[in-house]
């Protein structure tokens, strides 16, 4: 049962965003029409200017515009910045990220924002916990190399190749399962992203350069926000971080720094979420029982050598405490 912080800090929580929904910038979702524009003419745009740039610093934005626009889809799948559900995915469907169909993240990601089953394998399809079965199948080489995923270091340089793969495995069971929801999504992932082929290669840019040099270190960037967003925790609450990130990292990832808001109120846009945090503080750092990092660079130090320990889950060993 909530205590009393918890109840009051719900309370003020839907009292706040009932009045910040009827006032006209939260209601007109100008931040995210303006994040649209900007992200979408920023990609498009450095390649039009990349033979001016040179290959560094096209390279460099490239990575910024790409990561960005990850966040972006996130943003759409959570109802921004229209209701149109429609509309919303007709913005996230250009794969300037190419590995991952919107479709197939969308779905994967809704059902990671079931917070009574957050973290458990089998369950949340966004944990990096396992259960006690598949671990005990992992040989030495398997465990090694999850053991390195789990440093910062090692999330950042393999952690994407192992959701590619992750990803061309799922694909592959859907071919093999005749799930044709799933096919159409590829299919129309595939032809947009062939449009996106032409398009960088109509601007004499390599695309083995693109998908090595770019979108891989794009992904990588977006596992500095995930490394260790979620731990294993008696109480739903409790099992999302929250990261007083600063400014630069805040605005790439559009404040899911603040992960345990987000979890609590999903369907908040994201200039709101820094607000909530900040009228609630305290309160917020109560509710999920201190999990508060200071920051990005803290996560770096920590973790450089050390693994955080998410292997087994803890409910599966007969506790819930990372």
């Amino acid at each position: 049962m909530a205590d009393k912080k918890t109840v009051y800090l719900n309370l003020r929580q839907q009292v706040w965003v009932k009045q910040q929904q009827e006032r006209w910038l939260w209601r007109s979702e100008l931040p995210t029409w303006g994040l649209i524009v900007a992200i979408y003419a920023g990609w498009f745009g450095v390649f039009a200017l990349h033979k001016t740039l040179g290959l560094l610093l096209t390279t460099l934005i490239l990575i910024w515009f790409t990561a960005w626009y990850m966040s972006l889809q996130h943003e759409l799948i959570h109802g921004h910045p229209t209701r149109y559900r429609w509309l919303n995915q007709l913005f996230g469907l250009t794969p300037l990220a190419v590995w991952f169909p919107y479709g197939v993240y969308r779905d994967s990601h809704l059902a990671h924002h079931r917070n009574e089953s957050l973290t458990h394998p089998g369950a949340d399809p966004e944990t990096y916990y396992f259960s006690a079965g598949a671990w005990q199948q992992f040989g030495p080489v398997q465990r090694a190399i999850i053991r390195l995923r789990n440093t910062f270091p090692g999330r950042l340089l393999i952690g994407p190749l192992i959701d590619i793969a992750r990803t061309l495995k799922q694909l592959l069971s859907d071919i093999c399962g005749l799930r044709f929801r799933a096919l159409g999504m590829w299919a129309v992932h595939c032809s947009l992203l062939l449009l996106v082929f032409h398009w960088v290669r109509l601007h004499d840019f390599s695309v083995i350069y693109y998908l090595l040099a770019v979108t891989y270190p794009a992904l990588a960037l977006t596992k500095v926000r995930s490394f260790f967003e979620h731990r294993a925790a008696d109480d739903p609450a409790a099992r999302s971080v929250i990261n007083e990130a600063g400014v630069v990292w805040r605005l790439l990832f559009l404040n899911l720094n603040y992960h345990s808001v987000h979890h609590d109120l999903p369907g908040v846009p994201w200039y709101g979420l820094r607000k909530l945090y900040q009228r609630d503080r305290e309160n917020y750092q109560h509710k999920n029982q201190g999990f508060v990092v200071a920051g990005y660079r803290q996560w770096c130090k920590h973790y450089l050598r050390q693994r955080v320990n998410v292997e087994v889950h803890p409910a599966e060993q007969g506790g819930e405490h990372d």
